[in-house]
């Protein structure tokens, strides 16, 4: 039985196919956040229930047909496009519908507050995040992952991995842990808009195709092998814009608010407090 998608070498065919290993996945991570909610005790906000139940929604898209079947074994734009959905559409959302009540009740354990801290550093998150991003999309990994449903089940969880250490920093559940706006503001813009661009640079400007696996796929339609991949590395590049600026700029507006005198807006005039006035010498 296929239970995930993974590269098959069958003609590409629309008729849909049933991968009943990612039910079941999705159903899990459904039923198993749902159990954690109840036996704490704790309700999620409105707010939070809509981002997580989004968030898994995008993660079935990205993994079950049409998608996850091309993306496994059919096209390098599919699987990037794949590797798009899980970063910066699902695990976003994912880590947004966490509780902070339940985050602070789990970090009572060492071990959890230990990785709550470490992946709130943002060059830690940073690291986590482009390591993944660089290692599973190496020619190495994708031909050897790729060809069997274990190893691309792998390959999917560890994007959630990286997904999530991308986020983590930014919208992590326990807001004392977040790092100031302008520092989240560079991370983003560093971590997930500038380090992408190597990769999907060199992608998009190969003359020969890097992947073995989408070279000797099965056609889809009448895009071929260069051009796939030339797609797959300007998605690389840009894709994540619409997502990172607007994000960006929201955390620059709420720095803004939350101290306008920083930036010299209205209200910026610092009223200096009668001893900063004293001269040198007085009490």
């Amino acid at each position: 039985m296929t239970w995930w998608c993974a590269a098959t070498r069958l003609p590409w065919s629309w008729s849909p196919r049933a991968y009943p290993g990612v039910w079941l996945f999705i159903a899990s991570i459904a039923v198993g956040a749902v159990t954690v909610v109840r036996r704490s005790g704790i309700r999620p906000s409105r707010r939070e229930a809509l981002a997580f139940w989004s968030g898994l929604a995008f993660l079935w898209i990205a993994s079950d047909w049409p998608i996850g079947t091309l993306g496994s074994g059919y096209l390098a734009s599919a699987h990037m496009l794949q590797y798009f959905l899980y970063t910066f559409v699902a695990t976003p959302l994912l880590v947004l519908a966490i509780p902070e009540r339940l985050a602070l009740r789990a970090t009572e354990r060492p071990r959890l507050a230990r990785a709550n801290e470490l992946l709130s550093r943002p060059w830690a998150a940073a690291l986590v995040a482009n390591a993944v991003l660089l290692a599973t999309h190496a020619p190495f990994t994708v031909d050897t992952f790729r060809v069997n449903q274990a190893g691309s089940f792998v390959l999917d969880l560890i994007w959630i991995v990286g997904g999530i250490a991308l986020w983590w920093p930014i919208c992590g559940p326990i807001r004392e842990f977040r790092p100031s706006y302008p520092v989240r503001c560079v991370y983003l813009f560093l971590a997930a808009g500038l380090v992408p661009m190597l990769p999907g640079g060199f992608l998009t400007f190969a003359d020969f195709p890097l992947y073995a696996l989408y070279e000797l796929a099965p056609r889809v339609g009448d895009l071929d092998p260069v051009e796939d991949q030339q797609m797959a590395g300007a998605l690389m590049k840009v894709g994540s814009i619409p997502i990172i600026w607007p994000v960006i700029g929201t955390m620059f507006w709420r720095w803004a608010k939350a101290d306008p005198a920083r930036l010299g807006g209205p209200g910026s005039v610092r009223r200096v407090p009668a001893s900063d006035t004293a001269p040198t010498g007085q009490g």
